[in-house]
């Protein structure tokens, strides 16, 4: 496993995404991602599957020391109250005394940014969380997050891939030493019949999700967390780290389309209702 280093801090650059696994099928997903070697898990309040996340990190031989472990705070547990309350309730479904990550889900216009800051400040000075992050927050919301946060922010989550650009977050990251972290790094799946992708992946006897997840983590201050159930993807999301994509190349990956990105998005949902 390689790293991408932010603010000093070494974050396992590829994690695994677990939205939409539940129940069984999530713990077994988990447990099998540290088996093969993923030292980072994703999960949220929002998600329903903390408890799952928890029972196969219980069940592993990875120590939890070794795992760099992620949830985020649902919409409605933004009030300063409710920020310690529900992280205290996620604690305990995960079975950890700590998170190293706990994010802000999505920008919540109702509930002061400022409060919901002080709560999580307040959980890094008790050792209850090691780094605080925000998920899907533009540039003017990332920078409003920095300068109200006593202990900063790590990362903001959000969706990027070939065909979802970021240019401008990209950018205010690398300026401010944020690490972004790509989730949906396959487009929901889109990129898997990607015909430039295809064709640069055979160059290196490598697939169209290989070429993909290695083009985010050529670019500086990226990391990724793909979803994946089966040992097979999740061996494959893994070995990405002995290639390396030309400049040409990955000129050529990046394709922007936010409708073929939305695309692959109902795709993915057409085939999990079938």
């Amino acid at each position: 496993m390689d790293f991408t280093t932010v603010q000093g801090v070494e974050v396992p650059a590829v994690g695994l995404g677990t939205w939409r696994l539940t129940g069984e099928s999530c713990r077994e997903a988990v447990h099998t991602a540290l088996d093969v070697g993923y030292r980072h898990i994703d999960t949220a309040q929002a998600y329903g599957n903390e408890r799952q996340v928890g029972n196969a990190l219980r069940d592993s031989s990875v120590d939890r020391e070794e795992v760099f472990l992620a949830t985020k705070l649902e919409t409605k547990n933004r009030g300063y109250d409710d920020v310690l309350r529900s992280t205290e309730e996620s604690l305990a479904k995960l079975g950890t005394d700590y998170v190293d990550l706990l994010l802000i889900h999505h920008p919540n216009l109702t509930t002061p940014l400022r409060d919901t800051l002080a709560a999580m400040n307040e959980l890094v000075d008790s050792g209850r969380v090691r780094h605080l992050g925000v998920s899907n927050f533009d540039v003017d919301g990332l920078d409003n997050a920095r300068r109200l946060s006593e202990h900063g922010v790590l990362t903001n989550q959000v969706q990027y891939n070939p065909y979802w650009s970021q240019g401008e977050l990209l950018d205010y990251c690398r300026i401010h030493d944020v690490l972004l972290t790509a989730y949906s790094p396959l487009a929901h799946g889109g990129v898997l019949e990607d015909p430039v992708l295809a064709e640069i992946g055979a160059r290196h006897d490598k697939s169209p999700a290989q070429v993909a997840i290695r083009w985010l983590l050529q670019q500086p201050n990226v990391a990724t967390v793909p979803k994946a159930t089966s040992r097979d993807h999740l061996e494959a999301n893994l070995d990405v780290f002995d290639f390396e994509l030309t400049d040409a190349e990955m000129g050529r990956i990046r394709q922007p389309s936010k409708l073929r990105a939305l695309s692959g998005m109902v795709k993915s949902r057409l085939r999990e209702l079938a």
